[in-house]
């Protein structure tokens, strides 16, 4: 017989198991929308990879309590030089990108 501790363990383990389920289709979609990022910047992403760095609660334009995500990576615009860079998400949807400063495809050319 399961007494109402192993219930709530087991309530608990289903809760921590849709998160990080959930978790992970956020990363997929703050990769791919890094991806296309950078592209339309004529960047690449190193490693193909983005990391989670820090998450927090938020309301969004709704005002509904949603998590706030930072997503890091890193990017290059010679293939020799390392630059940071952060996705924001905001529940599923991609908030913005903050790219650290480097130097653009342009200017290596000349």
């Amino acid at each position: 017989m399961l007494d109402l501790f192993d219930v709530a363990a087991l309530f608990g383990f289903c809760a921590v198991l849709a998160y990080f389920w959930r978790a992970q289709g956020t990363r997929e979609i703050a990769l791919r929308a890094t991806r296309q990022h950078l592209q339309q910047q004529q960047l690449s992403l190193l490693d193909d990879h983005v990391a989670l760095r820090s998450v927090w609660f938020k309301r969004n334009r709704k005002g509904e309590f949603q998590l706030w995500r930072r997503y890091t990576f890193e990017f290059t615009t010679t293939g020799h030089e390392r630059y940071k860079g952060c996705a924001i998400t905001l529940g599923n949807r991609v908030e913005g990108f903050q790219l650290a400063p480097h130097r653009f495809p342009d200017d290596i050319l000349h």
